[in-house]
């Protein structure tokens, strides 16, 4: 066995296999400095080790096509330069211009890549392409070993994945496994899951194990934009070898700052449908092999099915609770209108009837956004938006301007909540128009939500009428509040009615809860 094949018996990594072997082949030529340069998957070549300025290991990369590099992969010849020989396009690391040496060997290493050793004084050794060989056949057992080995780790750490993804019911739960548990096994700096929004055809971030706010906080791609909006609509994995030098990549700034360098992404894929991507980094120059890439495609599909078999299960089981929630709504509306029938305020059975069917048209709201928003949350501004827009039709008449305005944060509720809250809306809303607004020819009407952890607070202003002098909700014979009030109380929260800078202000707070 060679020297150089004995470097496979200590050598725990292919970098410290490369830097022993360059240092090696420095002693045993009596060079003045050894580089071996590799190649790339990506059609690249880079520094993988040297004696001389080993601070541009695996900074330095060009393409494989160039200079006298370049030359020698495509045609396997050794080239020998003498100091003022010039090729055409010749490379030089930035830093070592000036660095002059009487004669430059660029060897094959086979078809991995190029062995450089340069003498500043003295002739080449003849045992160059002997020597190049030798450090080819080391680095290619040494490949050999780790893929074998590398195998089964990788299935160890696909099982490891794929096992854990498959046991969970909830797409939250799956799509975080998924970027904790790749990131472990793989030795990952950051895992990222971005699930397609078809409506938007926007890819949103939804996981990522990175503690930085700011990496949480990324924001949307469209469909085609990026490397990953790319991998999406080619439906393949894309490698990038750096990131910080690839113009198409979005985000250099940020990438810089969590100290990343090579990225993959993979598509989430069903039946040649992709629903998102998965992207992972490592923090050094990374070569992702075939054997990578195939465990991370297999994770990805992996990931997709267990993400729609949720939503499926989660969606079934939204049927089997839907009829029992309508009968209880529908039982909410009796009760209601019973409750109508105790308060003999109406003018006119117009008015109790249009009562009625703005509460029905609450409740009906929260279904109808159920059916389309994600899963079993609804969004508190955009039931606000459908009352509005119910309300307008009813009372905006050319005697009649009222300005609405909804505005705040963007909060999920369950649906159970999310229905109380409707009909708290709503109730607030009518009366803000009739009351706050009664013998007027219109005015503004603002609403407002704000979320703290899980502390929601809602507010319906209007610039109308002032509440009565001595005004208590208690004993107030309205309806509508009484309504207010006891939703509120149901949901452990408070109602307060109260003047504010010419403002009449209702006021709800709550606790938002994870489930029904």
């Amino acid at each position: 066995m060679s020297d150089f094949g004995r470097l496979l018996a200590h050598s725990s990594s292919e970098d410290q296999l490369l830097a022993e072997a360059a240092q090696l082949a420095q002693e045993r030529l009596q060079a003045d400095s050894v580089d071996i340069i590799l190649s790339t998957a990506s059609g690249e070549v880079v520094l993988r080790a040297s004696t001389s300025h080993p601070d541009f290991v695996g900074r330095v990369r060009f393409s494989s096509q160039k200079g006298v590099t370049g030359h020698v992969i495509e045609t396997g010849e050794v080239v020998v330069r003498q100091l003022g020989d010039q090729h055409p396009e010749e490379i030089r690391f930035p830093g070592t211009e000036r660095e002059e040496f009487a004669f430059e060997v660029f060897a094959p290493l086979a078809d991995l890549g190029v062995l450089v050793v340069r003498y500043r004084s003295h002739k080449p050794s003849p045992e160059v392409a002997e020597v190049s060989e030798e450090i080819a056949l080391a680095l290619a057992g040494w490949r050999r070993a780790y893929e074998m080995g590398g195998h089964a780790d990788r299935l160890g750490a696909l099982s490891e994945v794929t096992q854990s993804i498959a046991t969970s019911p909830y797409v939250e739960e799956i799509i975080q496994l998924l970027v904790n548990v790749t990131a472990e096994q793989f030795g990952y700096k950051v895992c990222t899951v971005r699930l397609l929004d078809e409506s938007s055809e926007e890819l949103v971030l939804r996981a990522t194990q990175a503690k930085s706010s700011e990496y949480q906080r990324k924001r949307s791609i469209r469909v085609g934009e990026s490397i990953a909006g790319r991998a999406v609509v080619e439906q393949r994995p894309i490698v990038v070898p750096d990131v910080l030098s690839e113009d198409e990549y979005i985000g250099h700034e940020l990438a810089a700052q969590q100290g990343l360098s090579s990225m993959i992404c993979v598509p989430l894929t069903i039946e040649d449908h992709a629903i998102g991507v998965l992207t992972c980094y490592t923090e050094e120059p990374h070569d992702f092999s075939p054997v990578e890439i195939s465990a991370l495609e297999t994770i990805a599909q992996q990931a997709a099915f267990s993400i729609e078999r949720a939503k499926l299960q989660v969606r079934s089981t939204l049927m089997q609770e839907m009829h029992h929630r309508v009968k209880n709504n529908l039982q909410q509306i009796v009760s209601l209108l019973r409750l109508q029938l105790t308060h003999r305020h109406y003018g006119s059975i117009d008015e109790a009837i249009n009562d009625s069917i703005h509460r029905i048209l609450a409740i009906s709201a929260v279904h109808d956004l159920l059916s389309r928003e994600d899963l079993d949350r609804v969004d508190l501004k955009t039931i606000a938006e459908t009352l509005v827009g119910h309300l307008q039709q009813s009372y905006l008449t050319p005697q009649k301007a009222f300005q609405f305005d909804v505005r705040g944060d963007h909060v999920r509720l369950s649906m159970t909540q999310a229905t109380q809250v409707a009909l708290m809306l709503n109730e607030l809303l009518l009366n803000a128009v009739e009351h706050g607004f009664a013998g007027a020819e219109g005015g503004e009407v603002h609403v407002t939500f704000e979320a703290a952890d899980d502390q929601v607070s809602l507010w319906v202003a209007n610039n109308g009428h002032p509440l009565p002098a001595g005004f208590d909700i208690s004993t107030s014979g309205n309806l509508g509040l009484q309504i207010v009030t006891s939703l509120a109380r149901g949901l452990g929260g408070t109602f307060r009615l109260y003047d504010s800078h010419s403002w009449a202000v209702a006021e709800v707070k709550f606790t938002r809860v994870t489930s029904d």
